[in-house]
Protein backbone atom coordinates (compact mmCIF):
# COMPACT_ATOMS: atom_id res chain seq x y z
CA UNK A 1 0.00 0.00 0.00
CA UNK A 2 1.51 3.35 -0.61
CA UNK A 3 2.65 5.56 1.91
CA UNK A 4 0.33 8.55 1.09
CA UNK A 5 -2.24 5.96 1.26
CA UNK A 6 -1.68 4.13 4.59
CA UNK A 7 -1.47 7.83 5.92
CA UNK A 8 -4.68 9.11 4.52
CA UNK A 9 -6.96 5.76 5.96
CA UNK A 10 -4.57 6.70 9.28
CA UNK A 11 -6.15 9.79 9.26
CA UNK A 12 -9.40 8.53 8.90
CA UNK A 13 -9.34 5.99 11.55
CA UNK A 14 -8.39 8.76 14.27
CA UNK A 15 -11.57 10.91 12.76
CA UNK A 16 -13.56 7.91 13.47
CA UNK A 17 -12.74 7.42 16.81
CA UNK A 18 -12.85 10.96 17.82
CA UNK A 19 -16.15 10.69 16.34
CA UNK A 20 -17.59 8.05 18.07
CA UNK A 21 -16.40 9.08 21.31
CA UNK A 22 -18.21 12.29 20.77
CA UNK A 23 -21.20 10.86 20.47
CA UNK A 24 -20.77 7.56 22.13
CA UNK A 25 -22.98 5.25 19.92
CA UNK A 26 -23.28 5.99 16.16
CA UNK A 27 -26.46 7.71 15.92
CA UNK A 28 -27.56 8.45 18.71
CA UNK A 29 -28.74 11.68 19.75
CA UNK A 30 -27.25 11.96 23.24
CA UNK A 31 -23.07 13.51 23.07
CA UNK A 32 -20.32 11.82 25.06
CA UNK A 33 -18.54 14.85 26.34
CA UNK A 34 -17.52 13.81 29.49
CA UNK A 35 -14.61 12.49 29.94
CA UNK A 36 -15.53 8.83 31.14
CA UNK A 37 -18.22 8.51 28.45
CA UNK A 38 -15.69 9.72 26.10
CA UNK A 39 -13.20 6.74 27.34
CA UNK A 40 -15.68 4.14 27.46
CA UNK A 41 -16.52 5.17 24.16
CA UNK A 42 -13.33 4.64 22.84
CA UNK A 43 -13.07 0.87 24.41
CA UNK A 44 -10.96 1.92 27.50
CA UNK A 45 -12.97 2.67 30.14
CA UNK A 46 -12.38 4.47 33.49
CA UNK A 47 -11.69 2.11 36.24
CA UNK A 48 -12.04 5.01 38.95
CA UNK A 49 -12.66 8.79 38.29
CA UNK A 50 -12.42 11.33 40.80
CA UNK A 51 -13.33 14.86 40.79
CA UNK A 52 -14.45 17.90 43.45
CA UNK A 53 -15.47 19.95 40.82
CA UNK A 54 -17.86 18.06 38.35
CA UNK A 55 -19.11 14.93 37.22
CA UNK A 56 -17.46 12.87 34.92
CA UNK A 57 -20.05 10.66 33.20
CA UNK A 58 -22.83 12.88 32.35
CA UNK A 59 -25.04 10.10 34.27
CA UNK A 60 -23.17 10.69 37.14
CA UNK A 61 -25.68 12.30 40.46
CA UNK A 62 -23.81 11.20 42.90
CA UNK A 63 -21.32 12.64 45.84
CA UNK A 64 -18.30 13.98 44.57
CA UNK A 65 -15.71 14.50 48.47
CA UNK A 66 -16.75 14.66 51.52
CA UNK A 67 -15.74 17.62 54.02
CA UNK A 68 -15.68 17.93 58.08
CA UNK A 69 -15.77 21.11 60.16
CA UNK A 70 -13.78 21.52 62.51
CA UNK A 71 -16.72 23.40 64.98
CA UNK A 72 -18.58 19.80 65.66
CA UNK A 73 -16.45 17.44 63.73
CA UNK A 74 -19.90 16.74 61.39
CA UNK A 75 -19.37 15.46 57.91
CA UNK A 76 -21.33 16.19 55.20
CA UNK A 77 -21.11 15.00 51.68
CA UNK A 78 -20.80 17.70 48.57
CA UNK A 79 -22.49 16.79 45.14
CA UNK A 80 -23.74 17.95 42.24
CA UNK A 81 -26.16 21.14 41.13
CA UNK A 82 -27.51 18.66 38.94
CA UNK A 83 -26.96 14.92 37.30
CA UNK A 84 -23.66 15.34 34.89
CA UNK A 85 -22.63 18.66 36.07
CA UNK A 86 -20.68 20.61 38.40
CA UNK A 87 -20.19 20.61 42.29
CA UNK A 88 -22.38 22.44 44.73
CA UNK A 89 -19.44 24.58 46.11
CA UNK A 90 -22.59 26.89 47.62
CA UNK A 91 -23.41 24.05 49.81
CA UNK A 92 -19.90 23.29 51.09
CA UNK A 93 -19.78 27.38 51.29
CA UNK A 94 -22.89 27.57 53.67
CA UNK A 95 -21.76 24.27 55.60
CA UNK A 96 -17.81 25.73 56.53
CA UNK A 97 -19.03 28.96 57.42
CA UNK A 98 -17.46 30.21 60.90
CA UNK A 99 -15.35 27.51 60.78
CA UNK A 100 -12.62 25.41 58.94
CA UNK A 101 -12.93 22.36 56.72
CA UNK A 102 -11.06 19.15 55.35
CA UNK A 103 -11.26 16.90 52.73
CA UNK A 104 -11.68 13.29 54.74
CA UNK A 105 -12.56 11.69 51.65
CA UNK A 106 -12.91 12.09 47.31
CA UNK A 107 -15.42 9.54 45.76
CA UNK A 108 -15.01 7.42 42.85
CA UNK A 109 -17.27 7.86 40.35
CA UNK A 110 -17.04 4.42 39.06
CA UNK A 111 -19.28 1.16 39.68
CA UNK A 112 -16.29 0.55 41.56
CA UNK A 113 -16.48 2.75 44.37
CA UNK A 114 -12.83 3.19 44.79
CA UNK A 115 -13.30 6.40 47.19
CA UNK A 116 -10.55 8.01 47.96
CA UNK A 117 -9.76 8.31 52.08
CA UNK A 118 -6.51 9.96 53.76
CA UNK A 119 -3.95 7.57 53.68
CA UNK A 120 -2.68 5.88 56.84
CA UNK A 121 0.71 6.66 56.13
CA UNK A 122 3.64 4.20 54.98
CA UNK A 123 7.03 3.65 55.03
CA UNK A 124 7.70 8.02 55.11
CA UNK A 125 4.64 9.26 57.87
CA UNK A 126 2.62 11.75 57.56
CA UNK A 127 1.86 14.54 60.20
CA UNK A 128 -1.20 12.82 61.21
CA UNK A 129 -2.37 10.64 64.39
CA UNK A 130 0.35 7.44 63.97
CA UNK A 131 1.91 9.19 60.97
CA UNK A 132 -1.11 8.98 58.76
CA UNK A 133 -1.44 11.99 56.50
CA UNK A 134 -3.62 14.79 56.96
CA UNK A 135 -6.74 15.98 54.48
CA UNK A 136 -6.80 19.26 52.46
CA UNK A 137 -8.14 22.41 53.51
CA UNK A 138 -11.55 22.37 51.85
CA UNK A 139 -11.81 26.24 51.72
CA UNK A 140 -7.96 26.35 50.29
CA UNK A 141 -8.52 26.02 46.45
CA UNK A 142 -11.72 28.36 45.41
CA UNK A 143 -12.29 28.13 41.34
CA UNK A 144 -14.97 28.49 38.98
CA UNK A 145 -16.13 25.72 36.64
CA UNK A 146 -18.57 25.96 33.71
CA UNK A 147 -19.07 29.51 35.72
CA UNK A 148 -20.04 27.55 39.21
CA UNK A 149 -18.44 28.08 42.31
CA UNK A 150 -16.37 25.18 42.96
CA UNK A 151 -13.33 23.85 44.69
CA UNK A 152 -10.20 22.08 44.06
CA UNK A 153 -7.87 20.11 46.38
CA UNK A 154 -5.01 21.68 47.45
CA UNK A 155 -2.04 19.60 48.77
CA UNK A 156 0.57 20.68 51.11
CA UNK A 157 2.93 18.79 51.98
CA UNK A 158 1.51 16.14 54.12
CA UNK A 159 -1.58 15.85 52.55
CA UNK A 160 -2.54 12.21 50.52
CA UNK A 161 -5.64 10.34 50.33
CA UNK A 162 -5.20 6.41 48.95
CA UNK A 163 -7.51 3.52 48.21
CA UNK A 164 -5.43 0.03 48.53
CA UNK A 165 -6.76 -3.08 47.14
CA UNK A 166 -9.02 -0.69 44.30
CA UNK A 167 -11.29 -2.93 42.15
CA UNK A 168 -10.87 -3.41 38.91
CA UNK A 169 -7.99 -1.58 38.39
CA UNK A 170 -4.96 -2.46 36.24
CA UNK A 171 -2.69 -4.74 37.35
CA UNK A 172 0.70 -6.47 36.47
CA UNK A 173 1.66 -5.85 32.79
CA UNK A 174 -2.12 -4.69 32.24
CA UNK A 175 -2.38 -2.13 29.64
CA UNK A 176 -3.28 1.64 31.65
CA UNK A 177 -4.05 5.41 31.07
CA UNK A 178 -4.45 8.25 33.56
CA UNK A 179 -4.73 12.04 33.26
CA UNK A 180 -5.26 14.96 35.66
CA UNK A 181 -6.19 18.36 35.57
CA UNK A 182 -3.68 20.69 37.85
CA UNK A 183 -2.03 23.81 38.15
CA UNK A 184 1.29 25.31 37.58
CA UNK A 185 0.69 27.82 40.17
CA UNK A 186 1.79 25.36 43.26
CA UNK A 187 4.72 23.22 42.55
CA UNK A 188 7.83 22.09 44.24
CA UNK A 189 10.59 19.78 43.74
CA UNK A 190 10.02 17.28 46.38
CA UNK A 191 8.83 13.78 46.09
CA UNK A 192 6.03 13.16 45.05
CA UNK A 193 2.62 15.19 44.24
CA UNK A 194 1.12 11.70 42.32
CA UNK A 195 -1.97 10.54 40.81
CA UNK A 196 -2.11 6.73 39.67
CA UNK A 197 -1.26 3.50 40.97
CA UNK A 198 1.19 2.44 43.88
CA UNK A 199 1.64 -0.07 45.82
CA UNK A 200 -0.74 -1.76 48.30
CA UNK A 201 1.66 -1.58 51.38
CA UNK A 202 2.75 1.84 51.08
CA UNK A 203 6.33 1.11 50.99
CA UNK A 204 8.89 0.44 48.08
CA UNK A 205 8.36 -2.68 46.52
CA UNK A 206 10.55 -2.51 43.32
CA UNK A 207 11.26 -0.74 39.87
CA UNK A 208 7.65 -0.71 37.28
CA UNK A 209 5.14 -1.95 41.00
CA UNK A 210 3.95 2.19 39.99
CA UNK A 211 1.93 4.06 37.27
CA UNK A 212 1.45 7.37 38.46
CA UNK A 213 1.45 10.94 36.70
CA UNK A 214 4.08 13.12 38.75
CA UNK A 215 3.78 16.65 38.37
CA UNK A 216 6.39 19.38 39.68
CA UNK A 217 9.74 20.25 38.98
CA UNK A 218 11.93 17.26 39.95
CA UNK A 219 14.82 16.67 37.89
CA UNK A 220 16.04 13.14 39.04
CA UNK A 221 18.15 12.41 36.67
CA UNK A 222 19.99 15.23 36.63
CA UNK A 223 20.45 17.51 33.40
CA UNK A 224 17.12 18.94 32.66
CA UNK A 225 16.21 21.44 30.28
CA UNK A 226 14.94 24.44 32.10
CA UNK A 227 13.45 24.82 35.69
CA UNK A 228 9.57 23.15 35.55
CA UNK A 229 7.34 22.40 36.35
CA UNK A 230 7.09 18.71 33.83
CA UNK A 231 4.32 16.03 33.73
CA UNK A 232 6.88 13.10 34.47
CA UNK A 233 6.10 9.32 34.76
CA UNK A 234 6.50 8.10 38.65
CA UNK A 235 7.35 4.22 37.76
CA UNK A 236 9.17 3.43 41.10
CA UNK A 237 12.61 4.36 41.98
CA UNK A 238 12.80 7.44 39.49
CA UNK A 239 10.38 10.43 38.00
CA UNK A 240 10.96 10.12 34.28
CA UNK A 241 10.80 12.24 31.44
CA UNK A 242 11.99 9.53 28.75
CA UNK A 243 13.02 6.64 28.95
CA UNK A 244 16.37 7.57 30.28
CA UNK A 245 15.38 9.51 32.66
CA UNK A 246 16.43 13.12 32.12
CA UNK A 247 14.36 15.60 30.15
CA UNK A 248 17.31 17.62 27.55
CA UNK A 249 14.71 18.93 25.19
CA UNK A 250 14.71 22.48 24.50
CA UNK A 251 10.91 22.50 23.76
CA UNK A 252 10.25 21.23 27.04
CA UNK A 253 11.64 23.36 29.23
CA UNK A 254 7.99 23.78 31.67
CA UNK A 255 4.79 24.03 31.03
CA UNK A 256 2.95 27.19 32.36
CA UNK A 257 -0.45 27.36 32.81
CA UNK A 258 -3.10 28.03 35.54
CA UNK A 259 -4.88 24.52 34.46
CA UNK A 260 -2.98 21.67 32.97
CA UNK A 261 -4.01 18.54 31.84
CA UNK A 262 -1.51 16.31 32.74
CA UNK A 263 -1.58 12.84 31.12
CA UNK A 264 0.18 9.22 30.96
CA UNK A 265 -0.73 5.83 29.69
CA UNK A 266 1.50 2.62 29.78
CA UNK A 267 0.88 -0.20 27.43
CA UNK A 268 2.89 -2.44 30.42
CA UNK A 269 5.61 -4.14 28.50
CA UNK A 270 6.97 -1.70 25.80
CA UNK A 271 5.68 2.00 25.70
CA UNK A 272 4.89 4.60 27.77
CA UNK A 273 3.83 7.91 26.49
CA UNK A 274 3.36 11.49 28.56
CA UNK A 275 1.53 14.14 27.37
CA UNK A 276 0.33 17.71 28.39
CA UNK A 277 -2.43 20.37 27.96
CA UNK A 278 -3.32 23.99 28.28
CA UNK A 279 -6.93 23.07 30.93
CA UNK A 280 -8.43 26.01 29.43
CA UNK A 281 -7.49 25.51 25.47
CA UNK A 282 -5.71 23.91 22.60
CA UNK A 283 -4.71 20.41 21.92
CA UNK A 284 -2.48 18.05 23.68
CA UNK A 285 1.36 18.10 23.57
CA UNK A 286 3.76 14.90 23.51
CA UNK A 287 6.97 15.22 24.76
CA UNK A 288 7.71 11.99 25.09
CA UNK A 289 6.70 8.32 23.91
CA UNK A 290 9.05 5.65 24.00
CA UNK A 291 10.07 2.66 25.19
CA UNK A 292 9.99 1.93 29.27
CA UNK A 293 13.02 2.30 30.95
CA UNK A 294 15.52 -0.62 31.73
CA UNK A 295 14.26 -2.81 34.42
CA UNK A 296 11.07 -1.36 33.67
CA UNK A 297 9.42 -3.97 31.34
CA UNK A 298 7.26 -6.02 32.17
CA UNK A 299 5.56 -3.68 34.63
CA UNK A 300 4.21 -4.97 38.10
CA UNK A 301 1.61 -2.72 38.94
CA UNK A 302 -0.23 -3.22 42.65
CA UNK A 303 -3.86 -2.13 42.99
CA UNK A 304 -3.21 1.06 45.48
CA UNK A 305 -4.26 4.07 43.69
CA UNK A 306 -3.18 7.61 45.20
CA UNK A 307 -3.35 11.33 44.71
CA UNK A 308 -0.91 13.57 46.53
CA UNK A 309 2.27 11.42 47.74
CA UNK A 310 4.66 8.47 46.39
CA UNK A 311 4.17 4.91 46.52
CA UNK A 312 5.80 4.75 49.87
CA UNK A 313 4.46 7.87 51.41
CA UNK A 314 6.65 10.50 50.25
CA UNK A 315 4.70 13.26 51.43
CA UNK A 316 6.91 16.36 50.64
CA UNK A 317 5.28 17.06 47.41
CA UNK A 318 2.77 20.05 46.74
CA UNK A 319 0.21 20.61 43.72
CA UNK A 320 -3.49 21.27 42.95
CA UNK A 321 -6.03 18.46 42.08
CA UNK A 322 -9.62 19.20 39.80
CA UNK A 323 -9.98 16.00 38.59
CA UNK A 324 -8.66 13.20 37.19
CA UNK A 325 -9.25 9.30 36.28
CA UNK A 326 -7.43 5.64 35.69
CA UNK A 327 -8.24 4.07 32.40
CA UNK A 328 -8.25 -0.31 32.30
CA UNK A 329 -6.25 -0.04 28.67
CA UNK A 330 -4.31 2.13 26.66
CA UNK A 331 -6.08 4.81 25.42
CA UNK A 332 -6.13 6.26 21.91
CA UNK A 333 -4.70 9.50 20.61
CA UNK A 334 -8.02 10.29 19.60
CA UNK A 335 -9.79 9.46 22.23
CA UNK A 336 -7.07 11.49 24.47
CA UNK A 337 -8.11 14.59 22.20
CA UNK A 338 -11.52 13.86 22.83
CA UNK A 339 -11.10 13.96 26.30
CA UNK A 340 -9.23 17.29 26.44
CA UNK A 341 -12.12 19.08 24.47
CA UNK A 342 -14.49 18.53 27.49
CA UNK A 343 -11.71 20.01 29.93
CA UNK A 344 -11.24 22.95 28.26
CA UNK A 345 -15.16 22.89 27.65
CA UNK A 346 -14.74 23.89 31.18
CA UNK A 347 -13.50 27.54 31.84
CA UNK A 348 -11.91 26.76 34.57
CA UNK A 349 -10.64 29.96 36.53
CA UNK A 350 -9.18 30.38 39.62
CA UNK A 351 -11.97 32.57 42.17
CA UNK A 352 -11.24 34.70 44.82
CA UNK A 353 -14.39 34.02 46.33
CA UNK A 354 -15.55 30.92 48.79
CA UNK A 355 -13.65 31.66 51.80
CA UNK A 356 -14.63 33.33 55.21
CA UNK A 357 -13.31 36.67 55.99
CA UNK A 358 -11.66 39.24 53.66
CA UNK A 359 -8.21 40.06 52.36
CA UNK A 360 -5.75 42.41 53.54
CA UNK A 361 -4.27 44.14 51.51
CA UNK A 362 -1.13 46.12 51.35
CA UNK A 363 -1.43 49.93 50.27
CA UNK A 364 1.80 50.97 48.65
CA UNK A 365 2.54 46.71 47.14
CA UNK A 366 -1.19 45.66 46.26
CA UNK A 367 -0.86 42.18 47.36
CA UNK A 368 -2.37 40.42 50.14
CA UNK A 369 -1.17 39.49 54.00
CA UNK A 370 -0.69 35.74 53.52
CA UNK A 371 0.65 32.52 54.96
CA UNK A 372 3.32 31.13 52.91
CA UNK A 373 2.36 27.77 51.23
CA UNK A 374 -1.17 27.83 53.42
CA UNK A 375 0.99 26.22 56.33
CA UNK A 376 -1.33 25.94 59.32
CA UNK A 377 2.23 25.35 61.47
CA UNK A 378 2.88 27.63 64.62
CA UNK A 379 5.56 30.21 63.70
CA UNK A 380 5.24 30.53 60.14
CA UNK A 381 5.91 34.42 59.52
CA UNK A 382 3.73 36.06 57.05
CA UNK A 383 4.49 37.69 53.74
CA UNK A 384 3.41 39.55 50.99
CA UNK A 385 1.39 37.70 47.49
CA UNK A 386 -0.20 38.07 44.78
CA UNK A 387 -3.85 38.06 46.22
CA UNK A 388 -5.66 34.82 45.29
CA UNK A 389 -8.78 34.80 47.75
CA UNK A 390 -7.58 31.87 48.94
CA UNK A 391 -8.46 30.82 52.87
CA UNK A 392 -4.35 31.44 53.48
CA UNK A 393 -5.22 35.41 52.83
CA UNK A 394 -9.00 35.62 54.19
CA UNK A 395 -8.87 37.39 57.97
CA UNK A 396 -11.56 37.78 60.17
CA UNK A 397 -11.86 40.20 62.83
CA UNK A 398 -13.22 38.98 66.32
CA UNK A 399 -14.83 40.90 69.17
CA UNK A 400 -11.34 40.26 71.34
CA UNK A 401 -9.21 42.58 68.97
CA UNK A 402 -8.14 38.63 67.19
CA UNK A 403 -7.39 38.83 63.23
CA UNK A 404 -8.07 35.29 62.71
CA UNK A 405 -6.93 33.22 59.83
CA UNK A 406 -8.22 28.94 59.18
CA UNK A 407 -10.68 30.25 61.84
CA UNK A 408 -8.22 29.39 64.82
CA UNK A 409 -4.79 30.60 63.99
CA UNK A 410 -3.90 34.05 65.11
CA UNK A 411 -1.95 36.79 63.69
CA UNK A 412 0.76 37.03 66.67
CA UNK A 413 3.84 39.27 67.82
CA UNK A 414 6.40 36.68 67.40
CA UNK A 415 7.68 35.87 71.53
CA UNK A 416 5.14 39.01 72.70
CA UNK A 417 8.16 41.04 70.92
CA UNK A 418 7.43 45.16 71.02
CA UNK A 419 10.62 46.02 69.18
CA UNK A 420 11.28 47.15 65.47
CA UNK A 421 11.86 44.23 63.64
CA UNK A 422 9.87 41.68 65.08
CA UNK A 423 8.00 39.04 62.89
CA UNK A 424 4.69 38.67 62.97
CA UNK A 425 3.77 34.96 62.21
CA UNK A 426 0.37 32.84 62.99
CA UNK A 427 -0.02 30.66 66.29
CA UNK A 428 -2.85 29.13 67.96
CA UNK A 429 -5.21 31.65 69.45
CA UNK A 430 -4.81 32.23 73.53
CA UNK A 431 -6.08 35.57 73.73
CA UNK A 432 -2.87 37.38 74.99
CA UNK A 433 -2.11 40.75 74.07
CA UNK A 434 0.05 40.58 71.48
CA UNK A 435 -2.31 38.67 69.69
CA UNK A 436 -4.78 41.94 69.65
CA UNK A 437 -4.79 44.49 67.08
CA UNK A 438 -6.29 47.94 66.55
CA UNK A 439 -7.62 48.32 62.77
CA UNK A 440 -7.53 51.92 62.31
CA UNK A 441 -8.96 54.31 60.91
CA UNK A 442 -5.90 56.11 59.03
CA UNK A 443 -5.13 52.32 57.02
CA UNK A 444 -2.78 51.23 60.00
CA UNK A 445 -3.00 48.07 62.08
CA UNK A 446 -1.55 48.54 65.06
CA UNK A 447 -0.27 45.61 67.68
CA UNK A 448 -2.50 45.98 71.45
CA UNK A 449 0.53 45.53 73.06
CA UNK A 450 3.22 46.90 71.15
CA UNK A 451 1.82 50.21 69.74
CA UNK A 452 3.78 49.02 66.41
CA UNK A 453 2.40 49.11 63.14
CA UNK A 454 1.91 45.94 60.90
CA UNK A 455 4.83 46.66 57.97
CA UNK A 456 6.13 45.29 54.95
CA UNK A 457 9.97 45.14 55.45
CA UNK A 458 12.29 47.17 53.80
CA UNK A 459 8.95 49.04 52.51
CA UNK A 460 8.93 46.03 50.09
CA UNK A 461 6.61 45.42 47.58
CA UNK A 462 7.50 41.86 45.57
CA UNK A 463 6.12 38.83 46.39
CA UNK A 464 7.53 37.08 49.68
CA UNK A 465 8.18 40.20 51.42
CA UNK A 466 8.23 39.22 54.86
CA UNK A 467 5.74 40.89 57.60
CA UNK A 468 7.30 42.44 60.86
CA UNK A 469 6.31 45.12 63.31
CA UNK A 470 7.97 48.54 62.89
CA UNK A 471 7.28 52.04 64.70
CA UNK A 472 4.66 54.08 62.50
CA UNK A 473 5.58 56.55 60.50
CA UNK A 474 3.10 57.17 57.89
CA UNK A 475 4.54 55.53 54.89
CA UNK A 476 2.48 53.48 52.47
CA UNK A 477 4.41 49.65 53.80
CA UNK A 478 2.27 50.60 56.89
CA UNK A 479 -1.23 51.46 55.28
CA UNK A 480 -3.54 48.40 54.33
CA UNK A 481 -7.69 48.14 52.99
CA UNK A 482 -9.72 45.16 53.62
CA UNK A 483 -11.38 43.76 50.45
Amino acid sequence: MPLRLRRALASCAAALVAATALTGVSGTARAATLPCDIYAAGGTPCATAHSTTRALFASYNGPLYQVQRASDRSFRDIGLLAAGGYANGPAQVSFCAGTTCTITKIYDQTANHNDLPISWGGFWKGPGPNGADVGADAMALPVTAGGQQVFGVKVNQGVGYRVDNARNVPVGSQPEGIYMVTSSNYVDQWCCFDYGSGENSHTDTGNATMNAIYWGTACWFGGCTGTGPWVEADLENGMYHTNTGSNRDPGNSGVHFPFVSAWLKNNGVSNFTLKYGNGNSGGLTTPFSGPLPNGYSPMRLESSILLGTGGDNSPTGVGMFFEGAVTSGYPSDATENAVQASITSVGYAMSSGGGTGSQVVGAQSGRCLDVPNASTTNGTQLQLWDCSGNSNQRWTSTSGKQLTVYGNKCLDASNRGTTNGTAVIIWDCNGQTNQQWNVNSNGTITGVQSGLCLDANGAGTANGTKIILWACNGQANQKWTRS
